[in-house]
């Protein structure tokens, strides 16, 4: 599992995924941008009749708020955008590192994006779960990374063996594997967790799912 972790990182900065790594990295960080903007508008609508320093003092609240937020929504909306490119770099993946393998089957755009809003609805419920016990010291934090990483291993893991099973099948190999699939999505939920890094999430974690899913299925990376 690490070797797999350790080849998608080095493989998210090879030529064939360079474009859809800017592409992940751009539309994170536009859906970031438009929630502040949004949140900022309502900001500025509700507080327009106080004086001027409340609504300074209130704005510098809300950035902050909105900063600790960001921690939370990173999940949701990473797994989101990896919805949207899932197919093109598991694409490349599976031509570049498993051309003996057939190549496996896209799903529709509009299911991907029903997959990827869904998943995302759930993962902000959970989180908000875990804000009750944010001030809670060690165990938010284990709060965090092990509901993340159940979800997202799971949502990543199920994404990526699509492409070649059927819903019911992909349901049943993942609880076959399930030990497997929530220390990966706690893999990923540590890489979630480190910023910077993290606008880079949707990349990293289809592409280990992917090698996830073929190492589970039988199939080793072509030499």
């Amino acid at each position: 599992m690490l070797q797999d972790a350790v080849t998608s990182f080095n493989q998210m900065f090879e030529k064939p995924f360079r474009g859809v790594l800017w592409k992940t990295i751009g539309l994170t960080l536009l859906l970031f941008v438009a929630v502040f903007g949004v949140c900022f508008k309502l900001l500025e609508y509700f507080s327009a009749d106080f004086a001027a320093w409340i609504v300074t003092a209130a704005g510098i609240v809300a950035a902050l708020i909105y900063l600790v937020a960001c921690a939370f929504l990173f999940p949701p909306v990473t797994a989101l955008v990896a919805s949207l490119y899932l197919d093109d770099v598991a694409d490349v993946v599976e031509k570049q590192d498993y051309p003996a393998d057939a190549p496996g089957k896209p799903m529709p755009a509009g299911e991907a994006i029903v997959q990827g809003l869904r998943f995302m609805l759930i993962v902000i419920g959970v989180n908000l779960l875990v804000l009750l016990v944010i001030w809670l010291p060690g165990v938010n934090a284990a709060a965090f990374f092990i509901a993340n990483g159940y979800l997202l291993g799971r949502e990543y893991f199920e994404l990526a063996a699509s492409r070649f099973r059927r819903r019911d099948d992909v349901k049943a190999f993942r609880k076959q594997y399930g030990g497997t699939v929530f220390m990966a999505g706690m893999v990923i939920a540590l890489f979630v967790a480190v910023p910077v890094l993290n606008l880079m999430t949707p990349l990293f974690a289809t592409t280990f799912m992917v090698h996830t899913h073929k190492r589970l299925s039988g199939s080793r990376p072509a030499d």
